[in-house]
């Protein structure tokens, strides 16, 4: 079981930036096993993809919304996964998870992803 605990969210005016950290930890975590993904729920929307990055490198996946705006990135010594987001929007506001899968493909979905985070409450003002 892999446990994972969301840091960083808050109050940020538009246009402003903000990072996000996951911590993963776990006896059976072994971070060349996963690939970690961050989604996203605002309000009475469902639960969207964000990004994924695999923790043994390569190109990540971003979702079409933040492409260009977010980053997503990882240290392996520390088990934490990054999401930095600049140019933030409004629209952005909700509230972000971090999650662990055995898939390696950067899945998309999140029947794909096992473990979660408890999750961090972004809201961009205007």
């Amino acid at each position: 079981q892999v446990q994972l605990v969301e840091s960083g969210g808050g109050l940020i005016q538009a246009g402003g930036s903000l990072r996000l950290s996951c911590a993963a930890s776990g006896r059976t975590f072994s971070n060349y096993n996963y690939a970690m993904g961050w989604f996203r729920q605002a309000p009475e929307k469902e639960r969207e993809f964000v990004a994924a990055i695999r923790w043994s490198g390569g190109s990540a996946g971003y979702a079409e919304t933040v492409r260009g705006r977010f980053t997503i990135s990882r240290d392996n010594a520390k088990n934490t996964v990054y999401l930095q987001m600049n140019s933030l929007k409004p629209e952005d506001t909700a509230v972000y998870y971090c999650a662990a899968s055995r898939n390696l493909r950067l899945p998309q979905t999140q029947y794909e992803y096992a473990s979660w985070g408890q999750g961090t409450q972004v809201t961009v003002s205007s």
